[in-house]
Order: structure tokens, then sequence, then C-alpha cells
């Protein structure tokens, strides 16, 4: 390997994704044309009112909700937080419990242990070595003073989609409100929140082709939950703020391209998945697929190297072009291995040694070739200075 990068390669989509032409085109006449607030009541503002009714109405359609129960926030992170919290006030005096899994966002594990220190109580479900949750654990879990069960639809880091429409119905059979982080799924995952039996559903705009620094919360219509965000009486008294009506557009017209067809999309993109997966437990010994083997993201490719550091193995992939991750983007620059990982029952050695791989739209099969040929290099000359790998598994490297 030199030390030249060759051609970009970007396999990173879990972290976030480009904007699509179309997206930006329709948020263009926003910023100039239709700038007007569309909390004022002239006219001059009704096109501004319209772009955002009009998405309204798009991710509505795309969830299968109706358009008053959608409501825009800043992105992923403030969905999850204003359910988890907003619940969790609304319903102090029925109780204070809280469940949720030991693998979600962090958005998710920080907002529950904000909320152990004023007093609530969280379990953190257990997962199994896929990654998957036990609908049965959550029944167990469930008391009397429980307010909210929250599970992710889809891992961030290794791609398992969970059983979402079960554990929705278990919390309802139990009189209690559902929460899912749908931050991965949407494009990806169909989802029908009457079907699957979710009261409230955090999504971002900028996992599916939208513009950063947009989200919505679906909230089931008649759901007791308090604002997280006070002040004007912007979405109907429930989040205030000047909307942000180019991003809200955008993010409109992002999952409606999005969820056009979801089944057709995740065939491409699980075809060359697929050739990855096998290319790589195929050229490289003692390496590991994190995540369930079917039921996963489409996109999604997470593997635990022995021996080795992700760290190391990103900067020599960076080297030649080639974007990837160790695991979440949030958790970019922390020393601690990964929690999914761990939950999973991976040893830290064997968490600090993960890549994941995400896959996006522009992706083409020549991609693939590229990783196939670059990755098993990498590993092996990783392996060969690593003070972690047996005598007998070294080689001497190549002068």
């Amino acid at each position: 390997m030199n030390d030249q990068a060759e051609r970009p390669v970007y396999m990173d989509h879990a972290a976030t994704t480009c904007m699509k032409p179309e997206v930006l085109a329709a948020m263009a006449p926003y910023f100039s044309e239709h700038f007007g607030n569309p909390s004022s009541l002239y006219r001059f503002s009704r096109g501004s009112r319209e772009g955002v009714e009009g998405a309204r109405g798009e991710v509505a359609k795309a969830l299968g909700a109706k358009p008053e129960e959608v409501f825009f926030t800043a992105g992923g992170t403030e969905s999850d937080n204003w359910a988890i919290k907003g619940v969790a006030a609304a319903a102090k005096k029925k109780g204070g419990h809280i469940v949720t899994s030991a693998i979600e966002h962090h958005a998710v594990l920080h907002t529950c242990e904000w909320l152990a220190k004023q007093g609530f109580s969280v379990t953190y479900l257990p997962v199994d070595g896929y990654g998957r949750v036990d609908p049965g654990d959550v029944e167990n879990a469930i008391t009397d003073r429980t307010v909210l069960v929250s599970v992710m639809t889809a891992n961030n880091e290794i791609g398992t989609v969970q059983p979402i429409g079960e554990i929705g119905r278990i919390a309802h059979d139990h009189g209690v409100l559902f929460h899912t982080d749908a931050v991965q799924a949407i494009g990806a995952v169909p989802i029908d929140v009457a079907a699957m039996e979710i009261d409230l559903l955090s999504l971002s705009g900028h996992k599916f082709y939208g513009p950063k620094g947009t989200g919505a919360l679906y909230i089931r219509q008649g759901t007791r939950i308090e604002s997280l965000i006070h002040g004007g009486g912007q979405e109907r008294g429930r989040r205030a703020g000047t909307e942000n009506v180019p991003g809200i557009v955008g993010l409109g017209r992002a999952i409606e391209v999005a969820t056009a067809d979801i089944e057709g999309h995740n065939r491409r993109i699980a075809a060359m998945r697929d050739r990855l997966i096998r290319g790589v437990l195929d050229t490289i010994p003692d390496t590991r697929l994190n995540g369930h083997p079917v039921e996963r993201l489409a996109n999604n490719a997470n593997f635990s190297f022995r021996y080795v550091e992700g760290e190391s193995i990103l900067l020599l992939l960076d080297a030649h072009g080639i974007c990837a991750s160790t695991g979440s983007a949030c958790s970019s620059g922390s020393p601690e291995p990964s929690h999914v990982l761990l939950a999973t029952g991976l040893t830290p050695e064997e968490a600090h040694g993960s890549l994941r791989l995400t896959l996006g739209d522009a992706n083409t099969a020549d991609d693939i070739d590229y990783v196939l040929r670059l990755l098993p290099e990498a590993i092996g000359r990783l392996r060969r200075i690593s003070p972690l790998t047996p005598a007998e598994k070294r080689v001497q490297e190549a002068d």
C-alpha cells in the first residue's frame, strides 16, 4: 500500500448522507423567493406556510400517520430527547419507570441517564449475540410504574433490525407508551405507525439524503407529552422557534424520495452488501460479522478483526480514499469500545477492532471490488506489526 489516495469511496452512510439534487432544488425557492415567516398572517408568508405543511404531509404519508401528528425538530437527537423527557414529565403521577435497550443511540441512553438523576428508574434490556432485543424481556421488565418503552427500529452500528411491531403490541397490552428511534430506518425499513403500534417516532433528515439540522417527531394523537422547547406558538404550540422552512421542505422531499421504492432500493444495496460481506469473510481470517445475518439493514456491514485496532484500519483506508467508521459517528474520538458491540458479547479487544462499512445510492460494484482489494492488505499489514498477533499467525512484512 502507498500513501497516496487513489479514488474516493464513501462508505459511511450511517453517519450522514449527501443531499440529493432534487432535495436541494426543492429547498432553493425557500431561501429567497418564499422567505416569509410561516407564522405571519399576511399573504407574503403563505408560500412558506404551504411549504411547511406540504412537507408535513409527506412525512405523515411515509409513516402511515396523520399530518397533525408530525412535529418538526432540529434532528434525531432533539426528537429522542423530546419523546423521552416529554412523556416522563407528563406521566410523573403515574410512575417513573422507563424501559429501553442497552444498544440505543446515546441520544436515548444519555437522556435516560439524565432522567435517572432526576429520580426516574430505567431498565436497560440486554440483547443477544446478534444485537436483538427479546420481546419477552420487554414484557418481563414492565411494571405498574412503567410509563414508556423506547427501543430503536434499527441499530446505527451493527444494522440489526428489532421486532418493533411485537414490542409495540406488548407495550400497549400493558397500557404503556412505545417510542422508537427510527433515525437509521427511514428509507430502509417500511414503517406503519398504526400497524406497529408506535406512539412516538424519531427521525432525522440527513440520514436519508436530506439536509442536516432537520428532523421530526411523530406523536400519536392523544398522547400526553410535555414540550421540550418553550417560547412562541409554532408547531401548534408544541415546539417553539421559527421554522427552518428550507430545511423542512428538504426533509419532506427527501422522505418522499427515500420511501418511494424501499423494496427495490434494498434489493440493489443488499446485493452489494452481501458480496462485500462474503468477500471479507472469505479473504480475511479471524474476522467476525457483527449484527444479525438476516434481520439487518440492507446497507450495513460491520466486522471485527482480531489483533488490530479499528482506528488504524481507518487511517490506512483513508490514505486510499475509503471513508468508513469504527462505530457511531457521535462516538468518534472516544477511547471507549463500542457499547453496542460489548452488549453483543464481544470483548473490549474485539470491539476495538471493529469496522463499519455502510453503503449508499452512489456506491457501485467497482467500489466493492476496490474495498475487497485493499482491505485484506490493510488488515494483513496491521497484523504483521501488531503485538497482539500470535507468533504463529504473524507473517513477516514484505520488503
